[in-house]
């Protein structure tokens, strides 16, 4: 099958400030120290890294700490300069920075997990620590005595993790394509609803607070717009990766997504805009355009003396059609597709010039990217990816 042509990128893009090297596997999670020219890194050869900007210009270990286990995943908090890190054995241990960033003191470990944590969040407003493992669990921990409160079994391996302070709702996206919603007490949890739309699993989850919107990254290479907070029920589509979408974040203040990928992609999209939920697919046995049976609707082949056609849809209106009533290909970008798309050829007509304006802009960093951390004080994005790398950028002339 053909590669779908991309849309053009705009003339905009990130300007790369950095790159820091030396890690000896992929670095499987990174992030900007706030008010710092510093980054945090935990890696796969085990070591956590605090790498601070010297006088040449260059990034240089100021710390460099070695943990018993591959180290999967990271939280600083930069109020407290907490760091909670995920090990590859199921161990969470906390670590103290100091304030020069020159020394991390272990405060203490939870053994949270029977095998590689693959999410930690700390919640400072509530001393809890929550964590996601391989093991099919999601547990939180008290930060302040380290006794385990409760724990959730998903249904399969979790990737994707936020907490709402304001609600205590923590959503958990898994490997079978689907979030799970629990409300979280002192020591127990209740289940509030669950909700699929993804063909494959969930890789990355992002929360808005203010505008009480989930979005949710998968391996279908899509990303979808949970309006949680509308209780309309409402989900929006975003296509704008060809391969799985690895790490999203969210710029609150321009209302622009940002979205990573293992195509080395970084796409942002501008959330400001009345976006369409995409149609259901229609069934039908015949083409809703030229009444063409399809290949499966032999009464009417026989009755008609007529060739079975193959089933398309139209990604506009949803209706079943043949090839021939859907030759044409358009981009759709409110309702996600930044990418051209099958549609039938009464809606081709019907879109307009200014519908098929672009409401994102595409990016290559280069490098198959596995996590992304935004700093949106100075419009600086961090990419770290299976090349062992990490990459600052500049994005203040693209997220404004």
């Amino acid at each position: 099958m053909a590669a779908e042509p991309q849309p053009k990128a705009l003339t905009r893009k990130p300007l790369l400030l950095n790159k820091v090297e030396g890690s000896q596997e992929v670095v499987n999670m990174a992030a900007i120290v706030p008010k710092e020219d510093g980054v945090i890194s935990v890696s796969e050869d085990r070591t956590v890294r605090v790498w601070l900007k010297r006088d040449s210009g260059q990034y240089w270990p100021s710390i460099y700490h070695a943990m018993p286990s591959p180290c999967s995943c990271m939280s600083f908090n930069p109020e407290t300069r907490r760091l909670s890190i995920g090990l590859d054995n199921g161990t969470i241990s906390e670590f103290i920075l100091s304030e020069d960033y020159n020394k991390m003191t272990l405060v203490k470990s939870y053994q949270a997990h029977q095998s590689r944590v693959i999410m930690v969040l700390f919640v400072l407003e509530m001393e809890w620590v929550l964590s996601t493992g391989q093991d099919k669990h999601f547990t939180w921990h008290c930060s302040e005595s380290g006794q385990r409160l409760g724990g959730y079994r998903t249904s399969a391996g979790a990737c994707g993790l936020q907490f709402d302070v304001e609600t205590r709702h923590v959503f958990v996206g898994d490997h079978s394509g689907q979030v799970t919603i629990l409300k979280l007490e002192q020591e127990s949890c209740s289940l509030v609803t669950t909700f699929k739309g993804h063909t494959g699993g969930v890789t990355a989850l992002c929360w808005d607070p203010i505008q009480r919107v989930l979005f949710s990254g998968s391996s279908d290479h899509s990303i979808i717009m949970w309006d949680i907070g509308g209780r309309k029920g409402t989900a929006i589509e975003l296509q704008g990766h060809n391969d799985k979408v690895q790490s999203l974040s969210y710029a609150h203040h321009t209302r622009q997504l940002i979205s990573c990928g293992a195509d080395g992609g970084i796409v942002v999209w501008n959330m400001d805009v009345e976006r369409q939920e995409t149609p259901e697919w229609l069934d039908s046995d015949s083409c809703q355009k030229c009444d063409q049976p399809f290949f499966w609707n032999f009464k009417q082949m026989w009755d008609s003396k007529k060739i079975g056609l193959r089933q398309h849809h139209c990604r506009k209106c949803g209706k079943a059609v043949c090839g021939k009533c859907s030759s044409k290909r358009s981009s759709i970008p409110l309702m996600g597709f930044e990418f051209e798309v099958r549609v039938c050829d009464s809606c081709h007509e019907s879109i307009t010039d200014e519908e098929r304006a672009p409401t994102a802009t595409f990016h290559d960093s280069k490098h198959n990217i596995v996590h992304v951390h935004f700093d949106a004080t100075r419009g600086r994005l961090l990419t770290s990816g299976t090349d062992k790398v990490i990459k600052l950028w500049d994005m203040t002339p693209v997220v404004s």
